[in-house]
């Protein structure tokens, strides 16, 4: 199925973009800086010499900038996904009740089924998030949409209300720790063995390559799809399950990245316009890319010390997203 832009030629990504090949570049120079760069440096000299060296590369810093890649090249994914089937250009899991659901599930999985298994964890996330995101989607279905800004405003909204009840829950069970670590991400954390989970995200994620041009065609409108012989609930519940499916496993392992869904989607759009399928190169690039100086900023500002990406990507992702707000493009 082929999905022409509103100039009349198809574009793609990174032929639009720039060189494919100096993007794969930069991608390999940041993941090679994540693997040396830290409170204990490992060089080339290290590594042939030092077992303990090669013992933490591949415990440690290995697993941590591949997790770095795929949650952040998912996270940006399911903003692009969750922009076009919402037709609105400031709304991304975290400012939809999305991320809110998964940790509100996940707090209900550790209180009463404690002993689960990680895996059983994230299905429960993905579930409440999956049904959290609909739930908001039909309360913006009754909303008259007078202004962009408003299902942004009205998902912070929802979302809050969710993140109070958690809140409550936790403060009463003591997990309130528990709780404010799945909502800032931090890759600190990581080992191997203990980030497995994100290659589902991965996963999931891929649908959307394949799911790209029904996505494109739904964000036209529910008349547009089915003149055209779609189903928008059909691809409705596609879209929100790999949303759902992605923000439980990301918040189960490393905690959900702030902004990121909402800031990469914009930018590459500015560039490739509102084809999902010629985007999602560009969106999947940056997403990893941000993601990875986010991490290095945060381990370099207080050297030896490091500030979780929630902070550092928070940070930057206010201040673009201030910038989004005051252009007002967003339709």
């Amino acid at each position: 199925m082929a999905v022409w832009t509103d100039m009349g030629k198809p574009r793609g990504g990174f032929a639009v973009c720039g060189r494919p090949v100096l993007a794969v570049a930069v991608l390999a120079l940041l993941a090679l800086a994540s693997l040396l760069v830290g409170s204990s440096g490992i060089g080339l000299r290290a590594l042939l010499d030092d077992p303990r060296s090669v013992e933490l590369l591949w415990v440690s810093r290995m697993p941590r900038t591949i997790a770095l890649i795929l949650a952040g090249t998912a996270s940006a994914i399911t903003g692009l996904i969750m922009q076009r089937l919402v037709q609105n250009r400031f709304v991304e899991p975290s400012t939809m009740g999305t991320v809110d659901s998964a940790c509100l599930g996940l707090l209900l999985g550790v209180i009463f089924i404690p002993d689960a298994s990680p895996l059983a964890r994230m299905a429960l996330a993905a579930l409440f998030s999956w049904l959290g995101t609909l739930l908001f989607l039909l309360i913006l279905r009754t909303m008259p949409r007078r202004s962009a800004l408003m299902p942004p405003l009205l998902g912070i909204a929802y979302g809050g209300v969710i993140g109070a009840l958690s809140y409550l829950i936790a403060w009463q069970t003591g997990l309130i720790q528990a709780l404010a670590a799945w909502t800032t991400a931090d890759f600190s954390v990581v080992l191997a063995g203990r980030y497995e989970l994100l290659y589902l995200a991965a996963a999931a994620t891929a649908l959307a390559w394949f799911g790209a041009d029904r996505f494109t065609l739904a964000g036209l409108g529910d008349d547009v799809a089915r003149s055209v012989g779609l189903n928008p609930r059909m691809v409705l519940a596609l879209g929100v399950s790999i949303v759902a499916i992605t923000a439980g496993s990301i918040v189960v392992t490393v905690g959900f990245i702030p902004f990121l869904g909402l800031i990469v989607p914009n930018l590459v759009s500015r560039r490739v316009g509102d084809n999902l399928r010629n985007a999602l190169p560009m969106v999947a690039w940056l997403g990893a890319s941000v993601t990875l100086v986010c991490d290095l900023l945060g381990r370099l500002v207080f050297y030896p010390y490091e500030l979780p990406i929630g902070a550092t990507m928070g940070v930057l992702g206010a201040a673009v997203f201030l910038f989004l707000l005051l252009r007002r493009d967003g339709t």
